[in-house]
């Protein structure tokens, strides 16, 4: 069976999103174009990790490029004023993010960003943001650089927004506290 590779050119929307409580979240990736809409489950740390790395793609694509991340008053796209920031449901995966991919395109000015399905095989590099017909499912997007880097700020707030942490040992609390390590294996209570 030949690959699937779903592309968003111009996405309306383009962001990661949770279904569940605090410390049973699971984590999606969504794109949506009109009544295309794409998902894909991700764990919570490479939502983190997109983050990051988009904010360092932002950086230094103004360094070298002079380019930087301008919002536009007229914009329709995901960084646009008002766009809605919660996944269009039902959340059904596509697949589960393995392999994660960054790129610029100069000419286009775009930042795209290609998630490729989990493979037992191993991911070559080369795979990466083509289109061959032997390979990994894929999500690619192309975004703006204010896309991405709204992209980025509103997945540094899913990811933070799970539970507290513990003021003794940082391990996550949950509603009904938690096993602390530092109180030699008592219970430590949630805190209100």
């Amino acid at each position: 069976m030949s690959r699937q590779i779903h592309i968003f050119r111009s996405p309306e929307k383009f962001l990661a999103g949770t279904v569940g409580v605090p410390g049973e979240r699971e984590f999606y990736l969504q794109a949506a174009d009109g009544r295309r809409v794409i998902s894909v489950a991700c764990e919570k740390q490479q939502v983190a990790v997109l983050a990051d790395r988009l904010g360092s793609l932002i950086t230094e694509v103004g360094k070298r490029f002079g380019a930087e991340a301008v919002d536009d008053p007229a914009a329709t796209g995901p960084a646009a004023a008002g766009t809605d920031l919660t996944l269009s449901t039902p959340v059904d995966a596509e697949f589960r993010v393995g392999t994660m991919g960054l790129a610029w395109d100069g000419e286009g000015s775009q930042v795209i960003v290609e998630l490729l399905a989990l493979s037992d095989d191993e991911v070559n590099e080369d795979v990466v943001l083509e289109d061959a017909d032997e390979g990994p499912d894929a999500l690619r997007v192309f975004l703006t650089l204010a896309e991405a880097r709204s992209f980025a700020q509103h997945a540094e707030a899913i990811v933070a927004a799970g539970r507290p942490p513990c003021p003794l040992c940082g391990n996550p609390l949950d509603a009904e506290g938690h096993i602390c390590p530092r109180l030699n294996g008592y219970h430590r209570g949630a805190l209100a």
